[in-house]
């Protein structure tokens, strides 16, 4: 192109991710449009078009002809930075191989990575990613360096040569420092979403605060690069939900101490000094098993202070919505009861060895409870310790002021548990009497005479 003249905006095809919303009316709209006169439309900007469209073989031609990979439109966009927001890997890659700079910045600053991701376009961020693609800047980033959070993990010192999926893929297994450690990540895709980044931010202030046995721990955090990830212990005996899979109903004893663990647990988040915490996605897949057997609550993504108002309302998107208390479904007002709600639902399906409402799907089971409809029990009385059933049915009422509170919970479990363990004792020491008499029996027997008399004197 002729120098002075005004380069045209290519504006067909999906924009920036860093584009204002408002924009001015493009120049172009079109090919047709550009050509005047008669005259060929110009090397450049057909790239441009052809890089919108995936013409491979037009592009080459282009290429063949001398037309530089790198021209830049007036908004300083390239043909690499069209095909990462279409998606087109393929021609991401061709111009890749005829030497196009793999991180250019358009006017407003974004690069074709930066557009990848916006427009989660995977296969392209990946390939960009190979050609060393540098990741927009972290959006927790601070610039001094006093600011890095304590809880900072350096991403280098995570290992993920033998990573493995777990939690059904919300985090995975990796390395750190020699010990084995749960990996959230943030994904490329959702970088972009404000949405995202604040919860994810809010997740890590309230783990960052949270110190029980019952809670799973919380090691540190990688907020100044991307991927931005959540550090905590690795729990290799996965969760409930995969136990619970695997055996069926639990036995009483095992689903009452199961029980006091969870209750433990939320117990601690209920009565946090200040600032409780609604957990609100309490289900048998965030809970998970250590290697002493016990259980420790999972997963904050969607936790919230009961101080805080949300700005909008909890979404089946955001949540289990099998497990989520009547109120929460229908939007109203709630508090720390809902989740005692959702611990009713866990301890029945502990003992019953089925999903709440399995016949029905995940929205006609909150649907059910919103109209005080509630699972049956069905699995036989003795499989119910002595008030583990009223106790059930107390924290699922439809009125979550009467709902017991979860140290309210954890005296009943204990009660519980302790008849329990007093009813066992009453069974076993007549069983033990009986054996001593047998051995006593057995003893006289074996010193007397072969004709069953004693062998001692007579008087």
């Amino acid at each position: 192109m002729e120098v002075g003249v005004l380069k045209p905006s290519f504006s067909i095809g999906k924009l920036s991710s860093l584009a204002p919303e408002k924009i001015l009316e493009p120049s172009v709209h079109s090919e047709e449009e550009v050509l005047e006169d008669g005259e060929e439309i110009d090397g450049g900007v057909r790239l441009m078009y052809l890089s919108n469209e995936g013409d491979i073989e037009g592009i080459k031609e282009l290429f063949d002809s001398g037309i530089d990979a790198n021209y830049r439109d007036i908004d300083d966009r390239t043909a690499l930075h069209v095909a990462s927001c279409q998606g087109l890997k393929d021609v991401v890659e061709l111009l890749l191989e005829w030497e196009a700079e793999v991180d250019p910045k358009d006017r407003w600053g974004s690069t074709p990575l930066a557009d990848a991701i916006f427009y989660k376009n995977i296969d392209v961020i990946k390939i960009l990613e190979t050609h060393g693609a540098k990741h927009p800047m972290a959006p927790m980033h601070v610039e001094a360096a006093l600011e890095v959070p304590e809880y900072e993990i350096n991403p280098d010192e995570l290992d993920f040569t033998q990573s493995r999926e777990i939690s059904n893929g919300t985090y995975c297994m990796a390395m750190w420092r020699g010990i084995q450690v749960a990996v959230k990540k943030l994904d490329d895709e959702v970088l972009s979403d404000e949405n995202q980044v604040r919860r994810f931010h809010d997740e890590l202030a309230l783990l960052q605060r949270l110190r029980h046995p019952n809670i799973v721990q919380f090691l540190g955090a990688v907020t100044q690069s991307n991927p931005m990830m959540i550090v905590t212990e690795y729990l290799p005996r996965g969760d409930l939900r995969e136990l619970l899979k695997r055996k069926g109903h639990l036995k009483p004893a095992t689903a009452v101490r199961y029980a006091l663990d969870i209750a433990r647990g939320m117990s601690y988040l209920h009565e946090i000094k200040g600032d409780p915490i609604i957990h609100r996605d309490l289900e048998p897949s965030n809970i998970l098993r250590d290697d002493t057997g016990h259980l420790k609550v999972a997963d904050f993504a969607v936790s919230k202070l009961v101080t805080v108002k949300e700005d909008k309302p909890l979404t089946f998107l955001d949540t289990s919505c099998r497990y989520i208390a009547p109120e929460v479904f229908t939007s109203d007002e709630y508090d720390t009861k809902a989740d005692v709600f959702s611990f009713a639902l866990i301890v029945q399906e502990m003992i019953e060895g089925r999903i709440p409402f399995a016949e029905k799907e995940d929205s006609e089971a909150s649907e059910a409870y919103a109209c005080k409809e509630r699972p049956f029990f069905k699995a036989p009385s003795k499989h119910y310790p002595h008030g583990l059933k009223s106790l059930i049915e107390e924290c699922w009422l439809d009125k979550p002021a009467k709902r017991p509170t979860f140290r309210a919970i954890i005296k009943r479990l204990e009660s519980i548990l302790h008849h329990m363990g007093h009813k066992r004792q009453w069974r076993i020491k007549p069983l033990t009497c009986f054996q001593k008499f047998e051995h006593k029996k057995k003893h006289n027997w074996d010193v007397s005479s072969p004709d069953g008399s004693s062998s001692g004197s007579h008087l």
